[in-house]
């Protein structure tokens, strides 16, 4: 609505018809005054200075958003029969040399000595044994001495591989030999001290066997 509408002297017919007067314009500007203070007048509780001196103010506020954790997938390994598609566990015929893994032969000894306590002539040859038991063989020399297939019977060489049914030795031939565990006897010469392995009671891979608790037996079969 325009301003001077609302200012525009009221018409004589609604004057008498309304019993009102036309007032001047600055008794109009003093009633509109004084209508609008006693209109749009707020409680005192509702004051801004009151409202920020007692209340606290809450402000907007937005949590921010997460990440999203990235799933990392690990790689899985190779399972056995892929190895074996892959040919991993090959020892290549130009690295099948006797004099190649003679000093890991000699770190070997070192290292069933420093095992044994020094390997002395004085040891217990049972503490030796339960020692021997535990120990990882790559690397030692064994021989087959006694076997149910007479043709193993006499093989000697370092051993490069062990399986969990299988030894794999290298002959100063120069020859890759696979002996079974299973029904064949090796020994192990270490510093003059012969020690048996039983195959049969070996079948285990060199992991497996560290955590193994053996236990003591009379004799043992083939």
């Amino acid at each position: 609505m325009e301003e001077a509408l609302v200012r525009a002297t009221i018409p004589q017919d609604l004057v008498k018809a309304l019993g009102v007067e036309s007032q001047t314009r600055s008794k109009a500007d003093a009633f509109t005054q004084a209508f609008l203070k006693n209109s749009i007048q707020q409680h005192s509780r509702h004051n801004l200075k009151n409202m920020l001196t007692h209340k606290a103010v809450i402000l907007g506020y937005t949590r921010p958003k997460k990440e999203k954790k990235r799933s990392s997938k690990k790689a899985k390994g190779l399972n056995a029969r892929q190895k074996r598609a892959m040919k991993i566990f090959d020892i290549k015929p130009e690295h099948q040399k006797y004099e190649l893994f003679l000093p890991l032969h000699d770190l070997w000894r070192q290292y069933i000595i420093d095992l044994c306590n020094g390997l002395k002539p004085s040891c217990n040859p049972q503490f030796v044994q339960q020692k021997l038991l535990k120990a990882d063989f790559h690397g030692a020399i064994i021989t087959v001495v006694r076997s149910k297939c007479p043709s193993y019977v006499g093989t000697t060489g370092i051993l490069v591989q062990e399986f969990k049914h299988v030894f794999k030795i290298i002959t100063k031939e120069d020859k890759l030999k696979v002996i079974p565990k299973r029904n064949s006897v090796f020994s192990v010469e270490i510093n003059g001290f012969v020690s048996h392995i039983y195959g049969s009671k070996f079948e285990q891979r060199a992991s497996e066997r560290s955590a193994k608790k053996f236990k003591v037996r009379g004799t043992i079969d083939l």
